[in-house]
């Protein structure tokens, strides 16, 4: 009874996972399309590319937050960090010590994700096929239940 309700909670944070990352995603989309309406619309929108470049990079920030909720694992993980890393490195380059503590946190990341995650979580992350096998093995799961 105790694994049953067990699956069962994990099988809804898992469904609450998907619901947020799709809303994220439909917010996203919006977002992308009034930063292109603001391009063709407003005069003088490229005279600073720094807004436009904190937008997109915030942009994509979100996409790659959307796919760490759908497949969370170490790698993913790390590859979120590495692009809100980057993207302050990008943004806010007004202090050199900030930029070189950015740049040594990315590489601490890069190290971790080169010796301390496997190569097996890596081909798995990569093969993009753990997404489809994550759903079928919940619906298994959810059928065993019951």
């Amino acid at each position: 009874m105790k694994n049953k309700i067990s699956n069962l909670f994990h099988i809804l944070v898992q469904i609450l996972e998907y619901l947020i990352a799709t809303l994220t995603i439909v917010v996203l989309l919006f977002l992308l399309g009034l930063e292109i309406y603001k391009m063709f619309t407003l005069s003088g929108y490229f005279d600073s590319t720094g807004t436009y470049l904190q937008n997109i990079l915030t942009i994509i920030i979100g996409l790659e937050f959307v796919r760490m909720l759908i497949n969370l694992t170490p790698a993913n993980l790390l590859e979120v960090l590495i692009v809100a890393i980057s993207r302050q490195i990008i943004i806010n380059h007004d202090n050199p010590l900030v930029n070189i503590s950015c740049v040594l946190c990315i590489a601490g990341l890069f190290a971790i994700r080169r010796f301390l995650i496997s190569e097996k979580d890596l081909k798995h992350e990569l093969s993009g096929d753990d997404i489809e096998d994550d759903i079928s093995a919940d619906i298994i799961e959810a059928e065993k239940m019951y």
